[in-house]
């Protein structure tokens, strides 16, 4: 008897552990009650090699990464986070994403001119466990994107530059995206929308029932495609506004931080949008 009683004392304990390791999780990281998976675009620490970035991502209190193909890997090895890399060089990438517990849950942005890129590309970022490409597909190479969307289970996220690039403008996404595969959306970037003088909130509504992921930035001026970031809250990117859209439609899925601003050293920006984002976000709970 004496020894199923500490069984269940130990039982009680651990369920206890568990259910404070859950309300931690949910107070440090509000966005998860949401569905939201809150990460940073690896370009934003594009000065450095990805296995770097994880450890400037991991400072920052964030658990998900969106690798862009022009990016280093480090750690002793020269190849890039591309279809290219060597089986080893994978198999290294895996295992520190593992170490880091970091999940690389997108890859982009995704520009190629040869079509046959294409099947590649999804299946790398498929092996490495990615769920959505970020990309600015040539209009010749939609149909093939598409296809690919639903062989592979895996979104394919159209991401706007500024004006006066092709996606600039909600409308042309919807445009190429009518009568694909469902996994087709928007990647939408608030602060590329800022540049081209789009009010993100409004750009949002427009794409409502496609955004798959964004890139959030704020920004210090409206309009000006020379406007740089700026903590998160405090320029002209309406951060509050997004995330009270984003809510009520009921999205599920990433926004990675994409901070293109003191590339030295922008761990202490990303830091405070991290922490500024998610007060906001407990505000509105």
């Amino acid at each position: 008897m004496k020894t199923n009683s500490m069984i269940m004392m130990m039982l009680v304990a651990m369920v206890q552990l568990a259910c404070k390791t859950q309300t931690n999780k949910v107070n440090n990281h509000p966005e998860t009650a949401l569905g939201w998976k809150l990460g940073a675009q690896a370009y934003t620490f594009k000065l450095f090699s990805f296995t770097q970035a994880l450890d400037k991502i991991d400072s920052c209190g964030l658990r998900y990464v969106e690798a862009y193909p022009q990016q280093v890997i480090g750690g002793g090895i020269n190849e890039k986070m591309d279809f290219r890399m060597s089986a080893a060089s994978k198999a290294y990438v895996q295992q520190l994403l593992k170490a880091k517990g970091i999940r690389l849950v997108s890859y982009g942005v995704i520009k190629t001119k040869d079509s046959s890129d294409w099947e590649k590309i999804f299946a790398f970022a498929k092996s490495l466990g990615a769920e959505n490409i970020t990309c600015e597909p040539e209009e010749k190479d939609i149909p093939l994107v598409s296809q690919l969307c639903d062989k592979y289970e895996m979104n394919a996220a159209i991401h706007n530059h500024p004006n006066p690039s092709f996606y600039w403008n909600p409308q042309t996404v919807l445009n190429t995206i009518k009568g694909k595969s469902k996994r087709m959306g928007a990647c939408a970037d608030i602060g590329h929308w800022v540049r081209s003088g789009l009010d993100p909130v409004k750009a949002l509504q427009q794409l409502e029932g496609h955004v798959i992921q964004l890139h959030v930035k704020d920004l210090n001026e409206f309009g000006n495609v020379k406007a740089h970031d700026v903590h998160w809250g405090t320029g002209f990117s309406n951060v509050k506004g997004v995330i009270t859209e984003l809510k009520r439609q009921n999205f599920k899925g990433v926004l990675s931080a994409e901070y293109e601003y003191n590339w030295e050293n922008n761990i202490p920006d990303v830091s405070t949008s991290v922490n500024n984002f998610r007060k906001i976000v407990k505000e509105i709970q």
